[in-house]
């Protein structure tokens, strides 16, 4: 279960509404869906929050790229909407470096299903190095920490954050009352 909300700075202070990420399928649809919803160019915040487990902040403002904080990058990974947020740059790898991971497996012919039983520690190296090609995605926050920083929300605020983060970081931008209409 995940919640989704985009809060958009205006003159009158913030607005709020939720929003599907059903059809988001990139950093760059996710980036028109909050310009959309600030036609002034105005700074619009993605919150998404997934069952206590992560949030992620992407922060619009007008043209420029989006700035991105996930809370914790490896729960994130198991996550369609968390993998939005997880761009290579974000993870500091070079474009399409996740597909070089298939290169760290240890393909010793036992995946089709042929006994090992004379090579028992065949079958954990399979398994090291599947998990060593993991790695890719750190546990614990990514991103720019800052993203919040002129908002009044420090990084050391938010990346203490947990639980129900979306709803204090509303809190701090004093956005909590239009946070809970769309909730």
């Amino acid at each position: 279960m995940y919640f989704a909300a985009l809060l958009a700075r205006t003159e009158d202070g913030w607005e709020a509404s939720d929003t599907e990420l059903d059809d988001v399928e990139t950093l760059s649809d996710l980036a028109d869906l909050a310009r959309e919803a600030s036609p002034d160019e105005d700074t619009v915040l993605v919150l998404i929050e997934q069952e206590d487990a992560w949030f992620g902040v992407v922060r619009v403002d007008g043209e420029e790229d989006p700035r991105i904080y996930v809370s914790d990058a490896a729960a994130a990974a198991r996550s369609s909407y968390g993998e939005i947020l997880l761009t290579d740059e974000l993870l500091g790898r070079e474009p399409g470096d996740a597909g070089d991971d298939l290169d760290a497996l240890d393909l010793d012919g036992t995946e089709d299903g042929e006994s090992d039983d004379e090579e028992d520690d065949g079958d954990g190296d399979a398994t090291a190095a599947a998990a060593g090609s993991g790695e890719a995605v750190p546990h614990g926050p990514v991103g720019d920490a800052e993203v919040l920083d002129d908002l009044g929300v420090s990084e050391k605020e938010l990346r203490s954050m947990s639980g129900d983060a979306v709803g204090e970081i509303a809190e701090a931008l004093g956005a909590a009352d239009v946070l809970e209409t769309v909730r």
